[in-house]
C-alpha cells in the first residue's frame, strides 16, 4: 500500500517561498507520475503541477514561472518549490501518485490519480 506524506506547508507573506514536500512509501514510485492539486475553501480541486515517470514537468497557468515540481527517486519524494506566492494560492495542497503514464493533458485530472495524501496547509496573507 502506497502512502505519501506532505510536509512544508505554513503561513507565509505575499512574495514568499515555501518548498512542499511529498515523501512516499510502501513501494518505489519512480514508474509514477506525480502530481500537485490544491483546494481551496468553496472551491474545487485543481491541478498545479506534474512530473511523468522520465521527468518532464507540466504546470497549471496559475502556477507557470512561479512553481517548480521536481523529484528525487532516490528518496521516493517529490517537492513543489513555490515562489512569489500570492494570497490566491491559499489551499490545501495534496500530492497523488499515478500508474498511469502522463499524456494528452490527462495528468490535469485526479481522477486519473491512484493514491493521495492527506494535505498540507499554505496560508498567503497580503
Amino acid at each position: 500500500q502506497v502512502q505519501l506524506v506532505e510536509s512544508g506547508g505554513g503561513l507565509v507573506q505575499a512574495g514568499g517561498s515555501l518548498r512542499l514536500s511529498c515523501a512516499a512509501s510502501g513501494r518505489p514510485l519512480s514508474s509514477d507520475g506525480m502530481g500537485w492539486f490544491r483546494q481551496a475553501p468553496g472551491k474545487e480541486r485543481e491541478f498545479v503541477a506534474g512530473i511523468s515517470r522520465l521527468g518532464i514537468t507540466y504546470y497549471a497557468d496559475s502556477a507557470k514561472g512561479r512553481f517548480t515540481i521536481s523529484r528525487d527517486n532516490a528518496k521516493n519524494t517529490v517537492y513543489l518549490q513555490m515562489n512569489s506566492l500570492k494570497p490566491e494560492d491559499t489551499a490545501v495542497y495534496y500530492c497523488a501518485a499515478c500508474s498511469s503514464p502522463f499524456y494528452s493533458g490527462n495528468y490535469l485530472h485526479d481522477y486519473l490519480y491512484d493514491h493521495w495524501g492527506q494535505g498540507t496547509q499554505v496560508t498567503v496573507s497580503s
